[in-house]
């Protein structure tokens, strides 16, 4: 066993320490119940998405990192690979969570590995 949480687990558990916050948490992406990849976005006050995902280290750890950025001037590459991502890997999470301080909630909630 790798002592990694099952997806589903980890999903709640986000949902919940946003809602905690006064913020608001929504599944994207319903993906593997136990194994499934978990992807965050976290969106700004302006509607913009921050994809993060965990990535392997050259220790083994999987820490979470910064891989997509929405910009206002194209919104739907952002959406797009999104999909992209869910086509395939139909075992993938992606997770929708606006909070109000985003650079708190990540220290808070990102950056365990």
């Amino acid at each position: 066993m790798d002592g990694r949480l099952p997806a589903h687990v980890e999903v709640n558990g986000l949902i919940r320490a946003v809602q905690a916050v006064g913020g608001f948490g929504m599944v994207l992406h319903k993906g593997e119940r136990d194994g499934g990849t978990v992807l965050v976005v976290l969106v700004d006050n302006q509607g913009l998405g921050v994809l993060y995902e965990r990535m392997p280290q050259l220790d083994g750890a999987r820490k979470w990192q910064e891989s997509r950025v929405q910009v206002f001037d194209n919104k739907t590459d952002f959406d797009d690979y999104l999909q992209r991502r869910s086509g395939q890997d139909p075992d993938v999470w992606i997770v929708e969570l606006t909070v109000a301080d985003r650079e708190r909630f990540i220290r808070d909630n990102l950056t365990t590995a």
